[in-house]
C-alpha cells in the first residue's frame, strides 16, 4: 500500500481559499462542512460521534494520532461519522501501550480522507471570521477548477436533514434488563457515553429509530424519554417535533440533550438558528442561572435555540443555562412539566465532568 503521507493532498474552501498539505488516511476526494473543534485529547471519540456525519473536522492541537485508537470503549459509535479530517502534524506511528493499532490504519478502513501539514491556526482564524463553509479535501485531484467543481455538489448543512441517516435501523437494548428504570431514548445520533451514564445510573435503554411512532415508545411503558443529540439541522425536523409534543403530552419526565435540546425548544414553539461557526471543543464556560454555579462543558453544536423567542414564551419555559462566552441559549425547563434539556454534552467524551449531576437530577426525576 502507497504511503498516503508521501502525496500531495488540498483543501480547498468554499470561498476559494485554498491549502495545499500531505495526505492522511485513505487516498481520495471528500466535501463536507468545515468546521473547528479545539479539544487537545479524544479524537477517536470525535470522528466516531455521530453529531459530526456530513463534516469535515479541524483538529486545532498540534498532533494528532500520537496515542493511536482504542475499539470498543473510546468510540461513540459503530463507524467514523466524520467527511474527513484537517491537522498540523499527524503521527503514523504511536505510543500509547494499551492501542490497537494507528489512526493512518484506521481512517484507511474507514475510507476517510485527510489533509495534515497545513496550518490549522490560519484556517480556523479564516473559518471564525468568515463563518462555517463547505470543503473538499483531495489527494487525487489538484487543479483548482476541478477542485471547485465537485466541491459544488456538496449540500449546505443549513436545510439538510441527517439523523434519519445516522439513527439506528431497528430499535436495540442497552443496559441491565433487571435495572430499577425504563427509559426510552429517540436515537437522533446518540452517542454512546450517554447510554452508558443511563446505564450506570440503573436505567434499562429501548433505543428507538429517530423516526418511530411516539406510540411505539410509549407503549414501552418507560418511567421517562431521553432526546439524544444528532446532526443536521433541527429547523427541517418537524417529525422529531411531532413525536416530542406527543412525548411531553404523557406527563412523564424528559431529557434532551444538544440537538434534542433544540427540538425540545422548538415543541415549545422557539425556533432555531444556523451559527457562524459554532461551539465545539471541552472548554467552554456555562452558568446554571438555577444554582448561581458556572461549569466548564464539552460542546458540539452548529446550530442554537433563540434566546429572543425563548423570552417570549417565558410564562411556559424557563431559561435554565447561558453561555458565558456568548450568552447563547445552553438550557431550558419546562414550567409545569418535567422536561428539560441542555445544549452541551454532560456525559463528555471527550471533555470535563462538571455537568454529569444533570443525568443524576434527570433519574430522581423519574424516580420521583
Amino acid at each position: 500500500m502507497e504511503n498516503s503521507q508521501s502525496k500531495a493532498a488540498y483543501l480547498l474552501l468554499e470561498d476559494g481559499t485554498l491549502f495545499q498539505g500531505k495526505a492522511l488516511g485513505k487516498i481520495g476526494t471528500s466535501a463536507g462542512e468545515i468546521c473547528f473543534n479545539t479539544g487537545m485529547t479524544g479524537y477517536q471519540e470525535i470522528y466516531t460521534d455521530p453529531s459530526y456525519f456530513g463534516q469535515v473536522i479541524v483538529n486545532t492541537t498540534s498532533h494528532i494520532g500520537n496515542y493511536g485508537i482504542k475499539l470498543g470503549d473510546e468510540e461513540e459509535s459503530s463507524s467514523v461519522k466524520i467527511k474527513g479530517m484537517v491537522c498540523n502534524a499527524f503521527a503514523e506511528t504511536y505510543s500509547r501501550i494499551t492501542a490497537d493499532g494507528s489512526l493512518q490504519e484506521y481512517f484507511e478502513k474507514a475510507g476517510i480522507v485527510g489533509i495534515s501539514d497545513v496550518d490549522t491556526r490560519q484556517i480556523v482564524r479564516h473559518v471564525r471570521n468568515a463563518g462555517v463553509m463547505n470543503c473538499i479535501i483531495s489527494s487525487e485531484i489538484s487543479d483548482p477548477e476541478a477542485l471547485k467543481e465537485e466541491l459544488s455538489k456538496c449540500p449546505s448543512m443549513e436545510g439538510l436533514e441527517l439523523s434519519s441517516i445516522v439513527s439506528t435501523k431497528e430499535p436495540y437494548f442497552f443496559g441491565d434488563e433487571s435495572a430499577e428504570l425504563k427509559l426510552a431514548v429517540l436515537d437522533l445520533g446518540c452517542k454512546t457515553n450517554i447510554l452508558r451514564n443511563f446505564s450506570d445510573r440503573g436505567c434499562y435503554m429501548k433505543v428507538f429509530n429517530a423516526k418511530a411512532d411516539a406510540h411505539e415508545m410509549i407503549a414501552w411503558n418507560p418511567d421517562g424519554f431521553f432526546i439524544s443529540n444528532g446532526p443536521g439541522d433541527p429547523g427541517v425536523m418537524d417529525y422529531a417535533v411531532d413525536t416530542v409534543n406527543a412525548l411531553l403530552e404523557t406527563g412523564k419526565p424528559l431529557f434532551g440533550i444538544c440537538l434534542g435540546h433544540q427540538i425540545l425548544s422548538r415543541a415549545c414553539g422557539i425556533g432555531t438558528y444556523k451559527m457562524h461557526n459554532g461551539h465545539r471543543g471541552l472548554n467552554h464556560p456555562v452558568k446554571n442561572l438555577v444554582t448561581g454555579k458556572s461549569e466548564i462543558t464539552s460542546q458540539n453544536h452548529g446550530f442554537a435555540v433563540s434566546a429572543d423567542e425563548a423570552e417570549k414564551v417565558s410564562d411556559s419555559v424557563e431559561i435554565t443555562h447561558l453561555n458565558l462566552n456568548d450568552k447563547t441559549v445552553e438550557g431550558i425547563r419546562l414550567k409545569g412539566k418535567p422536561a428539560f434539556s441542555v445544549q452541551y454534552h454532560p456525559e463528555a467524551a471527550p471533555g470535563p465532568h462538571d455537568s454529569r449531576y444533570l443525568f443524576d437530577d434527570f433519574v430522581a426525576m423519574m424516580k420521583a
